[in-house]
C-alpha cells in the first residue's frame, strides 16, 4: 500500500480542526469540542480509504492478457496455449480457471460438430495438474502465435505438417505426465508440475517472448472508467448466451452480483476440481463468425481465421454490441472494431473466445 506521510495526516488533521473551532468561536453557538474531533476523524477516514485504493504494486505489472497485476518477473514469459479435449468422456478438466483466455472452436465436422478447447496460460509455472492434452488443428497454430505462445498438444493430422514447420512455430507434442484416473489412454495425458521445466529445456525454446512477438494483444479499458456497452444504442441484453455448438451445448451465464460469466456444458456447469470446484467464469465474451474448409470424410477442417471484416460480438456485463474482427497475419493479433470502425477496449479480466462456423452464425442465441 502507497503509505502516506503521517506527519502529512497529522498536519491536515490538526489544520481542518482549528478552522472548525475558529468557525465554531465566531458563530453564534459555542464551539464544539466534539465536532472539531468528528471532522478531524473524518479526515483519517478519507485518507485511509485513498490509501486502501492506492494499492502497492511494486513489484507487479498488469498482464498483457488479462490486464490483471501480476508479478512482475511474469513480465517478458510467453504464454503456452494447451489443447484440451472437449469430449465428455474427458471432463472434468484439471486447472481450466488458471487460464486467461480460453477459445473454443470446432474440432471436426463429425460427431455433431465437437469442439475442442485452446487455453492460453501466461503463469504456466503455477500450474499443478491441467488438461487433459489432446491434438491440435492448423488454426490453433496461428491462433497460438498472435501471443507467441508455445502450443502445448499431442500430435495432430497430416494437416498440421506444414505449420509445424513455419519459423514463428513452437510447440510441444506429447510426453507430458500421464495420469491413471480409470480412462483409455487418450484421456490421460496432463502438464503436471515440472512438466513444463522439462519441456522447454529438451526443446531448448525461449521462456521469454521472441522476435515473432508483435507486442501487447488486447486494449484494456482503466479499471476506474470501465467499458459500458449500455451506452450503445445497438447494444443488446446478454444474460444468457447460447452457442451453436449442438455436440457440446455450450452457455454462458451472466451473474449480475459478480459481473461475470460462467461456462456450462453438456447441460450442466464447468467445473475445476484442481481449484475447489471452482466453475469456470470470464469477464470478457468474444464471439467470431468464421468461415471453414473441409480437408476430408473423416471432418478433419480449418478455419479461415487470417480474414478481415468478419461479423462478431464483444460481451460483457450483461450488454453485448456486434463487432468486425480481423487477423492479417499468422503472428498478427485479431483485432475487433465497433460500428465506428474503433478498436474497442475490453475490460480488466478473463476472456472467452467463441469461434462459431459462419453457417451457424444465425443460430446463436443472445438473450
Amino acid at each position: 500500500m502507497k503509505k502516506k506521510s503521517l506527519q502529512l495526516l497529522t498536519i491536515l488533521a490538526l489544520s481542518l480542526s482549528l478552522t472548525a473551532c475558529g468557525k465554531d468561536e465566531s458563530s453564534d453557538a459555542p464551539a464544539s469540542g466534539n465536532a472539531a474531533s468528528d471532522i478531524s476523524a473524518d479526515v483519517q477516514v478519507e485518507a485511509e480509504a485513498t490509501e486502501e485504493e492506492e494499492e502497492n504494486h511494486d513489484g507487479m505489472y498488469r498482464s498483457e492478457l488479462t490486464n490483471e497485476w501480476i508479478d512482475e518477473s511474469l513480465k517478458d514469459q510467453r504464454p503456452i496455449a494447451v489443447m484440451v479435449d472437449n469430449e465428455s468422456i474427458a471432463l472434468p478438466h484439471y486447472g481450466l480457471t488458471q487460464a486467461d483466455v480460453v477459445y473454443e472452436m470446432m474440432n471436426s465436422t463429425a460427431n455433431g460438430k465437437i469442439t475442442r478447447l485452446m487455453a492460453v496460460v501466461k503463469d504456466w509455472e503455477s500450474l499443478e495438474q491441467f488438461g487433459s492434452i489432446r491434438s491440435a488443428r492448423p488454426t490453433n497454430f496461428l491462433l497460438a502465435a498472435e501471443w507467441n505462445a508455445v502450443l502445448v498438444h499431442d500430435g495432430g493430422p497430416v494437416y498440421i505438417n506444414p505449420y509445424l514447420t513455419e519459423p514463428y512455430t513452437n510447440n510441444m507434442s506429447g510426453g507430458f505426465s500421464r495420469v491413471d484416473n480409470g480412462k483409455s489412454r487418450e484421456y490421460t495425458e496432463y502438464i503436471c508440475s515440472g512438466d513444463l521445466d522439462k519441456q522447454f529445456a529438451s526443446y531448448k525454446y525461449s521462456t521469454t517472448y521472441n522476435d515473432y512477438y508483435e507486442g501487447p494483444h488486447y486494449q484494456f479499458a482503466d479499471e476506474k472508467n470501465p467499458v459500458d456497452l449500455s451506452s450503445d444504442s445497438t447494444a443488446v441484453s446478454a444474460n444468457e448466451i447460447d452457442l451453436p455448438f449442438p455436440h457440446n451445448k455450450s452457455t454462458l451465464t451472466y451473474n449480475a452480483d459478480d459481473q461475470l460469466y460462467y461456462y456450462s456444458e453438456y447441460g450442466k456447469e464447468h467445473v475445476d476440481p484442481q481449484n475447489g470446484n471452482a466453475q469456470l467464469c470470464f469477464k470478457n465474451v468474444l464471439l467470431q463468425s468464421c468461415p471453414y474448409i473441409q480437408y476430408d470424410e473423416h471432418g478433419y477442417m480449418m478455419f479461415y481465421i487470417i480474414n478481415t471484416n468478419q461479423k462478431g460480438y464483444y460481451i460483457t456485463d450483461g450488454q453485448a454490441i456486434e463487432v468486425t474482427w480481423q487477423k492479417n497475419t499468422a503472428t498478427g493479433a485479431t483485432t475487433y472494431f465497433d460500428k465506428n470502425g474503433n478498436e474497442i477496449t475490453l475490460n480488466t479480466g478473463k476472456t472467452y473466445v467463441g469461434i462459431v462456423p459462419d453457417e451457424d452464425w444465425d443460430d446463436l442465441v443472445i438473450q
